[in-house]
């Protein structure tokens, strides 16, 4: 995963166990207070609130002590495309110009354009260098493109 993804996770946690934990908490205690837990939807709120907040702070954690963090500034720029690198192609049968970065699948956001290292358009690009053609096969189609720029942002 890339610095920024791995920095979004930890935020998300550090939210997850400072604000949601406690809110969760005080809401159950509040529940609690009504009476029969049995019939009491409040309390089976909270409860299932408690259970989604509890597995997404597990997750994270395990996504990040199983990471493996890496800073693509700190990488010598080659002109290959590498993960983390943000690229620019152009599509060959219309000259217009896309750019992608690269990231982690958990990164993935194609409305930031960032593509996921396992999406088969990352896939052709990867080991690719400055001014080679990528064909990316689609439902469409094949489509050809050619690397026009690989940086290391």
């Amino acid at each position: 995963m890339t610095v920024e993804g791995a920095a979004k996770l930890r935020e998300e946690l550090t939210h997850l166990k400072s604000v949601v934990r406690p809110s969760v908490t005080r809401a159950i205690a509040e529940a609690r207070e009504h009476g029969d837990l049995r019939e009491n939807a409040e309390y089976h709120a909270a409860k299932e609130q408690q259970s989604f907040s509890e597995g997404r702070i597990q997750e994270i954690e395990a996504k990040l002590s199983d990471a493996q963090v890496i800073d693509v500034k700190k990488i010598t720029p080659s002109g290959k495309v590498v993960f983390g690198c943000t690229v620019t192609l152009v599509v060959r049968d219309s000259d217009q110009e896309v750019r992608y970065k690269i990231v982690g699948e958990d990164e993935a956001d194609i409305k930031e354009d960032k593509i996921s290292v396992l999406a088969p358009m990352a896939r052709a690009m990867v080991g690719k260098s400055l001014g080679d053609s990528v064909v990316v096969k689609s439902p469409d189609g094949d489509r050809e493109y050619e690397i026009d720029g690989v940086e290391h942002l």
